[in-house]
């Protein structure tokens, strides 16, 4: 089993594991309110197994710890509002303890747990997408469009010749220098640095009240908002200077990622108008599930998408047909009385069906990992 300082030198870190979780669903693309990333777990632990599932229960946590895994990667985030206490016997937010109950195994077990949740529905191949896909060709794009957000800093520290090698790899050794599958990624450019020492001052080079000029190197490298304070204090530890100059700069979304038609929920245009049974038939064909709640009749032309409870993102958005999970009964009867369709198909129906598709981009993310389905994970809910 991977857990908490298990030693297995040969396989890769939960750092290295979030960047490619996060290289398959940037978590810029998630919604303000929601709590994506890692809820548990210790970055620096190996990872060489990690389950999939919607919801982490305890039934999960004990299947993978049956299987072996050090990570489960929970679409829903199970660590949601203010955490104020995780204490054996008590519940959490209401939730009845199963929440709490989870947890506390996940975390006697030493897995970590991640959660991508609306970032997954966002990103362009994502859960949305992957939905609309089924019901018909034609284009799609955002109902409310999302740039790329990039939680990355360029670190720029002016080093003594000498010094770059000792100072570049203290900073890699602290999560810098990692572009796509590449790692100690830097870039050095040498000029003069000047200064002189004031009174009090303990210069490594040079003398006080003299100016100095010193032969130098700009060296510039790449790290996570996660990794900044550790990457700044490596910097600094392993530099001679009393004072290093370091500069940090954030790195905004490049043009074409921005481009990128990302976003919350989906406005389908269909190439062909279809009926709404037709619509149905498409959905319930797509998720594999037998039945689905129907309102409404007529042909569909466009058809506004969101896997999940989509009754809030809908408000203000005009289409033939909405697509959902769940809606609340006012909202579904105004939008039938006011000629609209719509067809539920359950919460967790319309995410879980894409485990297998997000398992896929994991393993081409990350073929050093073995990804593996949750059998133990079950809607609540079904249709009968």
């Amino acid at each position: 089993m991977v857990g908490y300082g298990s030693g297995v030198s040969d396989s890769v870190t939960l750092r290295e594991v979030m960047a490619g979780l996060e290289a398959v669903a940037p978590l810029g693309l998630a919604e303000g309110w929601d709590k994506v990333g890692l809820q548990v777990g210790d970055p620096e632990a190996v990872v060489d197994r990690a389950l999939l599932c919607i919801d982490l229960t305890e039934a999960v946590v004990e299947e993978a710890v049956e299987l072996g895994c050090g990570l489960v990667v929970a679409y829903h985030p199970p660590i949601f509002g203010p955490l104020t206490g995780l204490v054996e016997g008590e519940g959490l937010q209401g939730a009845g303890g199963w929440k709490t109950r989870a947890l506390l195994a996940a975390v006697r077990a030493g897995l970590a747990v991640y959660s991508p949740h609306t970032a997954l529905d966002a990103v362009r191949g994502g859960v949305n997408d992957w939905l609309c896909a089924g019901l018909g060709e034609g284009v799609s794009e955002p109902i409310e469009r999302k740039a790329v957000k990039r939680d990355e800093y360029k670190v720029v520290v002016y080093v003594p010749a000498g010094e770059v090698d000792a100072v570049r790899g203290a900073m890699t050794d602290a999560g810098a220098g990692g572009i796509g599958k590449y790692t100690g990624c830097s870039f050095g450019a040498s000029g003069e640095g000047t200064f002189e020492p004031g009174e009090g001052a303990e210069p490594a080079v040079g003398e006080v009240g003299r100016f100095e000029r010193v032969a130098e190197v700009r060296l510039e490298m790449i790290c996570g908002g996660r990794q900044l304070a550790g990457v700044l204090s490596a910097a600094r530890g392993a530099h001679s200077y009393e004072e290093p100059a370091i500069d940090v700069f954030r790195l905004e979304a490049e043009p074409e990622v921005a481009a990128e038609a990302a976003g919350v929920g989906r406005l389908l245009t269909l190439a062909e108008p279809v009926t709404v049974g037709g619509l149905a038939e498409r959905v319930k064909g797509r998720l594999g599930v037998e039945r689905v709640k129907v309102a409404g009749s007529g042909a569909v032309r466009t058809v506004a998408v969101c896997v999940g409870a989509g009754g809030k993102l809908f408000e203000g958005v005009e289409a033939d047909a909405y697509v959902t999970g769940e809606m609340q009964h006012h909202q579904v009867l105004d939008l039938a009385e006011r000629g609209k369709a719509v067809v539920l198909a359950g919460h967790t129906q319309t995410e879980r069906p894409y485990l297998p598709v997000y398992q896929d981009k994991l393993r081409a993310a990350m073929g050093g990992v073995d990804w593996r389905i949750s059998e133990k994970d079950r809607a609540p809910l079904r249709f009968c």
